[in-house]
């Protein structure tokens, strides 16, 4: 079997420290778990952003704001499992993606609606929606998908 590449072991370690704690790794803390020098972290970091997965750094910074499914920054997309709420989704779009993380648990966001601010709720479980509140839920993004990447932040 092929050897994962670097890129592959960098989002993995940044997945699992996501998965494991709700927070991104510094890159110092994946130079370690890769046993590479603090500047091949910081590099093999920023080839990672560079590839475009969905990712972002705080703008000047080696700081990971967001690695889709997950954002790092709290927000108001708030993703509970087993009673306790330390994750935060990237937005409301990648909110089911946080299942396939963890499967077989039941992932429960809660977000308000950014139209009205009435409280949205929405139960997970392996890609399937259980329920939501209110039901018949749409999403809505106020920028063509042809824009999306000029900035993906807003977006």
């Amino acid at each position: 079997m092929k050897e994962p590449s670097l890129a592959d072991r960098t989002f993995h370690i940044i997945m699992r420290r996501m998965v494991e704690t709700g927070q991104a790794p510094h890159f110092t803390e994946i130079a370690a778990d890769l046993g590479v020098s603090m500047q091949e972290g910081r590099q093999a970091l920023h080839a990672l952003i560079g590839i475009g997965l969905g990712g972002w750094l705080f703008p000047g910074t080696d700081l990971i704001v967001s690695m889709a499914p997950f954002h790092n920054l709290p927000n108001q997309y708030r993703i509970t499992i087993d009673g306790q709420q330390k994750w935060f989704a990237q937005c409301a779009f990648e909110s089911p993606a946080v299942s396939w993380l963890f499967p077989g648990k039941t992932i429960h966001l809660e977000a308000p609606c950014l139209d009205c601010g009435e409280p949205i709720r929405v139960d997970f479980k392996d890609g399937e929606v259980l329920n939501s509140d209110p039901e018949g839920l749409i999403g809505h993004v106020s920028v063509p998908v042809r824009k999306w990447a000029e900035n993906v932040t807003f977006t």
